[in-house]
């Protein structure tokens, strides 16, 4: 299982340390050793989970709109865009037991990147979206500009994002990941019709969100 890089402090962490204590209790006999050992190597292998990075089969088709994460789709709502115009975003929900890792949604240009410090509200809940901390990018694509907004949660704390304005990326490209559970947001040109509906579960690079309206 490849593992995102930013996950393996999170590992080797408690289970070095697990399995030191584990491996004390045969000598000791004392059963806090392989309690604690075992907790701590519990904790390990969670992350483990958490912090997966599957490889995906990216769609070839380049009128499309990708999924940038995995989660569950939380709703689909019509707006206007300082930056896309108008518009559809797609809020997406992500629980601790689906992929963090952060996808490009089609491929273009970074146009800008930018920081906003907020609350740590709970990501499934409207007001997460606007109060949170985030991070957004700015993508101008072959078909018009997309937003993508990496969203932190009432557990979720840190943001990564790894691209910088002027970056060329490829849709699908990993970009970056959020720790713990959070949300996800992108926006794109009302030209492209959305294909996925409110509960269903996308998965980034891999899961088409929006295709080009032909006659648009």
């Amino acid at each position: 299982m490849r593992i995102a890089s930013e996950g393996y402090p999170f590992i080797v962490g408690p289970l070095v340390p697990g399995v030191i204590l584990a491996g004390l209790y045969p000598m000791h006999q004392r059963e806090w050793l392989l309690v604690l050992g075992a907790v701590l190597i519990l904790a390990a292998f969670a992350c483990l989970g958490f912090f997966r990075n599957p490889t995906r089969r990216i769609p070839s088709e380049e009128s499309v709109v990708l999924s940038p994460a995995d989660g569950k789709v939380l709703q689909i709502v019509d707006v206007t865009d300082e930056y896309v115009g108008c518009a559809k975003r797609v809020d997406i929900f992500l629980s601790v037991f689906d992929v963090h890792v952060n996808r490009i949604p089609a491929t273009g240009t970074i146009e800008f990147v930018h920081h906003s410090p907020g609350k740590f509200i709970s990501a499934f809940k409207d007001k997460a979206s606007t109060d949170n901390e985030r991070i957004d990018i700015g993508i101008q694509g072959s078909r018009g500009r997309i937003r993508v907004a990496q969203i932190a949660g009432i557990i979720a704390r840190r943001i990564i994002c790894r691209v910088k304005p002027q970056d060329l990326v490829r849709a699908g490209q990993r970009y970056g990941l959020i720790r713990f559970g959070s949300r996800a947001e992108i926006t794109f040109p009302d030209t492209f019709a959305p294909v996925v509906r409110p509960g269903e579960h996308v998965k980034g690079g891999e899961t088409i969100i929006g295709r080009l309206i032909e006659h648009a």
